[in-house]
């Protein structure tokens, strides 16, 4: 018996450490989902030392989605162009160009406003992702999980900003909205010179009317507690113009995005209130034109209201049939010889922990 035990632990170890290994070796899959009423180009800017994914940039007609897979230790930022036209090379989007002149962005990155996501897939399992204002906005954007364990919570940015965005802020004939320090060049907008640190470079009330729209959003360099997210074994879905938040994600609850301080009162002309949470003390800033209807799951304001971990998992049939037929556990309870059911016992676990990899690594 405990020979059968044995040999079965060992069958169901080595199968589960492959499929860890494979997962480990193929890293994530992206996949990009267009639920805009127009076309969006995608641009896809790998860090150094990173490979590509097999485009640097690409079209994808509404109600279509693409998928690539990156490998463990990949690092690289994805955004999404608008209003291209390419000609002979010699093309150009209206926002998020990437001066490439066609659809492949050739390693350049993404010409400010741009909303970015982020991600770093940890050749140890953990990947760090976020999805950042810092460059600017220029089109709704969620990125989500499917599988994986951790926080490995939904994050991005669903409020259009284009339409709250004020009037020094505007580009492209509102098309996008610029960041401050782009807009202005000032060392405290753009934490640099003395500015240069998470104790000096403080928000601003146009970051805070960013993070108040979307509090899972960076919304300017230091915005770290509240923006970066991490998770290991997900695959990971952004979605471009999403109308809503997923099922799973409105049911998450809505974090509380902390500063350090409170932030004071600030007002811009022409203004409506809107309030955001800062862990110390609530900050009003009212802002020209600005959106004040909640979004499904936020407490403060249009955003995403989105967390958590993700449900427990189902196991489906696969275990079910394994324990369908449980007379050889009963038999070996009660006495058995474990010579006569093991072998039929460990084929199964095999064939099933087997049947499961093979369909993870060419899914």
């Amino acid at each position: 018996m405990d020979l059968c035990f044995s040999c079965l632990s060992l069958i169901l170890t080595l199968q589960i450490s492959l499929l860890l290994f494979s997962r480990a070796a193929f890293g994530a899959k992206f996949t990009f989902v267009n639920k805009c009423d127009h076309t969006v180009w995608p641009g896809i800017l790998a860090n150094a030392g990173s490979p590509t994914l097999g485009s640097t940039g690409f079209e994808l007609p509404q109600d279509s989605s693409r998928t690539f897979v990156a490998p463990a230790g990949w690092s690289g930022r994805f955004w999404g162009r608008t209003g291209c036209k390419f000609s002979d090379e010699s093309g150009s989007c209206q926002t998020g160009d990437c001066g490439s002149g066609q659809a492949e962005c050739n390693g350049s990155g993404a010409a400010p406003p741009a909303t970015l996501a982020e991600f770093t897939l940890g050749p140890g399992g953990l990947d760090f992702y976020d999805v950042s204002l810092v460059d600017g906005y220029n089109l709704p954007m969620i990125v989500e999980t499917t599988g994986g364990t951790g926080m490995c919570a939904s994050t991005g940015c669903v409020t259009d900003l284009n339409r709250a965005c004020p009037s020094e802020l505007r580009v492209r004939g509102g098309a996008a909205c610029q960041s401050a320090c782009e807009a202005f060049g000032s060392p405290e907008y753009c934490c640099s010179g003395a500015f240069n640190s998470p104790t000096s470079c403080r928000p601003s009330v146009y970051s805070q009317m960013f993070k108040s729209a979307c509090p899972r959003s960076y919304s300017y360099a230091y915005d770290d507690p509240t923006s970066t997210f991490t998770c290991s074994g997900a695959d990971y879905t952004v979605t471009f113009c999403p109308s809503m938040p997923s099922q799973k994600s409105s049911k998450d609850p809505t974090p509380t995005t902390t500063t350090g301080e409170p932030n004071a009162e600030t007002s811009l002309s022409g203004t409506t209130a809107t309030t955001t949470t800062t862990g110390a003390t609530n900050a009003e800033t009212s802002l020209p034109g600005t959106d004040t209807t909640p979004m499904a799951g936020s407490e403060s304001g249009p955003g995403l209201g989105v967390t958590g971990s993700n449900p427990e998992p189902d196991f489906g049939s696969g275990s079910q049939a394994m324990l369908a037929d449980g007379s050889w556990m009963a038999d070996m309870a009660m006495g058995g010889s474990a010579r006569v059911y093991c072998p039929s016992a460990l084929r199964a676990a095999g064939f099933i922990a087997s049947t499961l990899l093979i369909l993870y690594i060419f899914s």
